[in-house]
This record gives C-alpha cells, sequence and structure tokens, in this order.
C-alpha cells in the first residue's frame, strides 16, 4: 500500500456543504470543489477553512487547466431531482440531472489528457436504476466503461448509520488495471448492498456492459445504536411550536391506521417522538386527499429538499393525553445526516434544509471511504509511484 501518511487528493462536483469532503477525512485533500448555487457555496466556505480549493461556477463551464493534477477520486453527488418520482422522472435529459454529461466531459478530458481519475463516485437517488425503464442507468455505466472503468453499483441506506431511512445509490468506478480489484471483487450480490433494485438492473443490462461490471466485497453494516429521540432537542432553534388548533389539523388529516398509532402512543404514558410527512393519497371514493402520515420507530423519514409545505419533516411528541408538533428543526436534521453540532447551518429554515435535503450523510461516505475508496485510491498512487 501507499504511505499512508500522504494525503489523497481529490474534486468535490456538486459539493454543497462539502459533505463529502467531510465524510472522506483527513486523509484526503480537497484539490478542487465545485458549487453553482452561491447559497450552499456560502456555507461551503463557512465550514471549510482551506476553501481556496471551491469554484462557484456552473460545471459546464470548468476547464481542463481548472482540474489541478494529483487527484486520485471524484465524488459527483450530481442533481437527483429528474431521476426521482419529483421532477417526474425525466432523467439525463431534464434541465438537473443532465448536468451528469458535463461532468462526464472532464472525465473524458482527463483520460485524454493523461491522468484519468483512478476512482470515481456518484452519488444519487435508487430511482435512478429505474429512470427511463433503465436507460439512464445503463447510459451513466456504458460512458464510464467507454473510457476505461470498471463500475460497481450498490445501494446504501443511511439507516445503517443514522436515524434516517434514506437508501441512495452509489456507482464505485476504478480503472481496469487497478490490482485492488481483485482482492475486494464478490463473487455475486450482496443482501444489504445490493439488493434487488440493484440485482434487477444488472439483470436487464446488455451482456457486454455486464463484463464491466463489479460486485463489490464489503463487510456486513454495523451494528445500529441509534435513537431518533436522542437527537430530538427540547428547546429547538428557528422553529416555533404548533398552536393546538395546528397540532388537531394534523391529527384529523390522519388516517384511521395513522391514529391508532397516535393512541398506542399516548397509552405508553412516556415522551415517546414520532415523525410525520403530509402525502397525497386517495380515499376509499377515490379522490385525491392529503394525509399526515407518521412513524414512531425511532427512525425519521427520509429529509428531502424543500419544494413546498409537504416536503417539510414534522416533529410530534406525545406523553400521555399530550400532544405536540412542529416542524423538525435545522440542527436536528443536520444530526440526522451525520453532521456535528459544530457545523455552521444557513440562519434561513429553508436554506438550511435545503442545504441538508440535498446533502450526503457523513457516515455513510466515511464507511466507504474505509471499506472500499482508500483501498482503490491507495493502490492506484502505489502504482504510479512504482
Amino acid at each position: 500500500m501507499a504511505d499512508q501518511s500522504q494525503q489523497l487528493g481529490f474534486y468535490e462536483f456538486f459539493a454543497g456543504g462539502g459533505m463529502a469532503r467531510l465524510g472522506l477525512g483527513e486523509k484526503w485533500q480537497c484539490l478542487l470543489a465545485n458549487e453553482i448555487c452561491p447559497k450552499k457555496a456560502r456555507s461551503y466556505r463557512v465550514n471549510h477553512t482551506n476553501h481556496k480549493s471551491l469554484v462557484v461556477d456552473d460545471v459546464a463551464n470548468l476547464h481542463l487547466n481548472q482540474l489541478p493534477p494529483g487527484a486520485q477520486l471524484a465524488w459527483a453527488s450530481f442533481p437527483c431531482q429528474d431521476l426521482s418520482l419529483a421532477g417526474n422522472y425525466a432523467g439525463l435529459k431534464g434541465e438537473r440531472s443532465s448536468t451528469f454529461w458535463p461532468f462526464m466531459e472532464h472525465v473524458r478530458n482527463l483520460v485524454a489528457d493523461g491522468r484519468p481519475l483512478p476512482v470515481i463516485v456518484l452519488e444519487n437517488v435508487v430511482g435512478a436504476l429505474i429512470s427511463n425503464k433503465g436507460a439512464d442507468f445503463e447510459a451513466i455505466l456504458q460512458a464510464l466503461a467507454d473510457e476505461g472503468y470498471l463500475v460497481g453499483p450498490l445501494v446504501i441506506n443511511a439507516i445503517h448509520f443514522v436515524p434516517q431511512s434514506r437508501p441512495r445509490l452509489f456507482i464505485v468506478a476504478v480503472l481496469r488495471d487497478n490490482p485492488e480489484v481483485t482482492r475486494l471483487r464478490a463473487n455475486g450480490p450482496h443482501p444489504v448492498w445490493h439488493p434487488k433494485q440493484v440485482v434487477r438492473a444488472y439483470d436487464l443490462l446488455r451482456a457486454t456492459l455486464k463484463d464491466f461490471w463489479v460486485w463489490w466485497s464489503l463487510p456486513d453494516p454495523p451494528q445500529a445504536n441509534h435513537h431518533l429521540e436522542d437527537l430530538i432537542e427540547v428547546m429547538p432553534d428557528g422553529v416555533r411550536w404548533h398552536s393546538a388548533k395546528e397540532t388537531e389539523r394534523l391529527l384529523s388529516m390522519m388516517s384511521e391506521g395513522n391514529l391508532k398509532k397516535v393512541h398506542m402512543a399516548k397509552r405508553l404514558g412516556k415522551l415517546t417522538v414520532g415523525t410525520i410527512y403530509k402525502r397525497t393519497r386517495r380515499d376509499n371514493e377515490g379522490k385525491r386527499v392529503q394525509r399526515a402520515e407518521i412513524r414512531f420507530d425511532q427512525i425519521s423519514g427520509c429529509l428531502r429538499t424543500p419544494a413546498g409545505g409537504s416536503s417539510r419533516q414534522i416533529i410530534m411528541l406525545v406523553k400521555g393525553n399530550e400532544i405536540r408538533s412542529r416542524l423538525i428543526s435545522p440542527r436536528e436534521a443536520a444530526r440526522l445526516m451525520g453532521l456535528a453540532d459544530n457545523f455552521i447551518l444557513p440562519e434561513r429554515y429553508n436554506e438550511a434544509y435545503h442545504l441538508l435535503g440535498d446533502g450526503l450523510v457523513v457516515p455513510v461516505v466515511s464507511w466507504l471511504e474505509k471499506n472500499l475508496l482508500n483501498q482503490l485510491a491507495a493502490q492506484s498512487l502505489l502504482s504510479q509511484a512504482a
């Protein structure tokens, strides 16, 4: 292996608040960070003292000479909206998710310049596997394979690391000549990291593209030891408690099954924390109605980008007959993303929630770095030095 005292260089595309950088840790040096949103860039600057590598611009406007030499990894969490229901599955041709192609052009330019990126990580929603009936996923893999990469898709749910249900697709691509692949390759899918959606996507690929696929060998998930109630603030900043009338309205929006959950929590007689999302459902007559759906399993629903009131997660506290509700606070949301309390959040609620809803769960990145990325990148560095 390479000298571990030597930092590994990386590029952080679609950088947001720099959560990939936090997850990779001190073994890694950010050579370039790119973010188009000035508000997110502002958060990046205040949370990373060494932010001279940050370029605030459209990824399509970057030039090859802005990409410093020495990068062993490129991390790219390109916008997911067009690959999910929120973007009506517009796919890679959608305005936001189409930014994958300018990123891929940088990958091609680096290959042509004689300094291909040894490792690439693409992160997106699991819906990317089925966007445009799988054509978008296949196009991504084909673009990487055409530039000399093996591709290893996997799904990691943040629930193994924080009390938030947040499954995400990670495509870990590596240059074909990396000898570490042999050691890190499994014979088949792992039941946790390669769920049925990944296996189905593999089965639908053309045979020629399957030749570039790697089933990464990863350990079982760590033992979960986290509870939502441990992250909840008694006196939260940035949010107010709902009035009794507002809380009653939430209860009135619940189905019989969800109200039953609330009644069961009341009977416990102790403080019980639940989370609520508003969702549009069809009633018994087929009419579309808005419902408040609650869970008391010590797990938060997935934080999402605030496109409207229904996308904001609500906290409900139940203790006997006392029921209180409010929006989740920015600090609580940050904890659900694995961010330390010294991470500086935007003052405006929506700005903070947008930053977090679009972000990466830091412990997930750290786990992936420890169990896969470090080995692949360090071996590449060793090969370059030989």
